[in-house]
């Protein structure tokens, strides 16, 4: 005699299987991780590295875009006190029109060739601006939203700067950006042509600086930062606050553009450029070939991207880094510019091939909130043996022979790498 099993109850039974083998497969990453020294050897370090607040030992300076991403960590070593009176500076100094600088100095340690501003709100100090680049102003708006999240002090938002609130200047900057970084056409935020989230242009000469050479254009990173630093505002502002516009309509509508003009569906990537004054490439250059990492990743966290998508970026990322011996997601760009396209930066040097874990450790946190653990913790493994092997925290690195460059303490490394090890840890205790 045969006995019959309804189909529905063989399905249930598969079903109940895959979900406790996934729930197995769960339990036993996050015991790996939780028992993984090396991320709590990295953990550290970073906090000792952090006991400052410059990008690092080449850089006087403290730059908002890298403070952005370690000021978690800075919260952890220094009383949030502290931590206030650096984010105030960049209200201090900002600009009549409400752009927000790039770095602050000690003037007397102001020797650089930038073009230095000074404030009677910040004596002392000296700062500039980086032209080419738009992400100041995000950069400092999403890093006050994570000291408000980490220290729960909201005050911040109301101190009083040169007769205007952190709220009213936040705002000012918003409608910089809206009057003098904007496309009507596209309704997108624009920059000088660089290369992905970098901040040199291509023309020779002073490449930080807008010149008579500057091809302006179009971006997926200044548009990623420029959205998660309107929902951020949006979602710290208090909700007595009546702002100046509606930045969700704002933020909106510059997603759907995003979606209309620079991803590109059938190749499942951002374009790199759209130009609004010629480009400064050669005709025959097919620029759309070249894959943008950085800003893709802050284009997942801004929430661009489906699920579907975020695993077909992250594929193009691991195949870039399949190419090149010593690559990591953290690569800038794949292939680079040819010299001949970019002279102000040779193929593999700096922002242009070199790989940065100031922007490829981001991506831990894009996974694991889109439900993909398992590949963040094993993308940011050799970031994370790098680092040890290194004996430090390193700007950037040369993926053809894997040799360290740039600042030898680089806190943007220091602190992407403590967040992200701290992502997959609250992940871990979770599921464990």
């Amino acid at each position: 005699m045969k006995l019959r099993v309804p189909a529905v109850s063989i399905f249930l039974c598969l079903f109940y299987l895959n979900v406790n083998a996934q729930v197995t497969d769960k339990a036993a990453l996050a015991t790996s991780i939780l028992t993984d020294s090396r991320l709590d050897t990295i953990q550290n370090r970073a906090l000792k590295l952090l006991s400052g607040f410059s990008a690092g030992t080449s850089y006087n300076e403290v730059w908002i875009r890298d403070f952005n991403t370690f000021i978690k960590g800075s919260l952890k070593v220094h009383p949030k006190e502290k931590v206030k009176e650096m984010l105030l500076m960049f209200f201090k100094i900002q600009g009549d029109d409400g752009n927000i600088v790039d770095g602050v100095v000690d003037s007397a340690r102001a020797s650089v060739g930038y073009k230095y501003r000074y404030s009677r709100l910040l004596p002392g100090w000296a700062a500039h601006k980086n032209t080419v680049e738009t992400d100041q102003e995000s950069s400092l708006v999403q890093a006050v939203k994570k000291y408000i999240d980490i220290t729960g002090d909201a005050s911040i938002l109301t101190e009083v700067i040169g007769a205007k609130t952190v709220l009213q200047r936040i705002e000012d900057a918003f409608i910089y950006i809206q009057k003098n970084r904007w496309s009507a056409r596209y309704g997108l935020v624009t920059g000088a042509t660089t290369i992905d989230w970098g901040d040199v242009q291509s023309e020779t000469g002073w490449g930080v600086a807008i010149n008579n050479k500057t091809k302006w254009a179009i971006d997926i990173y200044d548009n990623a930062m420029y959205v998660i630093a309107l929902h951020d505002f949006m979602a710290m502002k208090p909700s007595e606050y009546k702002t100046k516009q509606n930045w969700t309509v704002v933020a909106n509508g510059i997603k759907q553009n995003v979606r209309k003009y620079l991803w590109v569906s059938p190749a499942q990537k951002y374009l790199p450029h759209i130009y609004l004054n010629g480009s400064p490439f050669s005709k025959d250059f097919n620029e759309s070939e070249i894959l943008y990492t950085g800003g893709s990743i802050c284009a997942i966290l801004a929430g661009f991207n489906t699920n579907a998508e975020i695993k077909q970026i992250n594929a193009q990322m691991l195949a870039a880094a399949a190419k090149e011996k010593h690559a990591t997601i953290g690569i800038t760009v794949y292939p680079p510019y040819p010299a001949a396209q970019y002279p102000n930066m040779h193929p593999y040097i700096y922002q242009n091939g070199g790989d940065w874990t100031w922007f490829g450790g981001r991506m831990t946190w894009a996974l694991v909130n889109n439900g993909l653990a398992k590949e963040a913790y094993a993308e940011l493994t050799p970031m994370i043996e790098r680092a040890i092997a290194n004996k430090g925290f390193y700007e950037w690195y040369d993926v053809q022979t894997g040799a360290p460059k740039g600042s030898g303490d680089f806190r943007g490394e220091a602190g992407v790498l403590y967040d992200a090890i701290t992502v997959l840890k609250q992940w871990a205790i979770k599921n464990k």
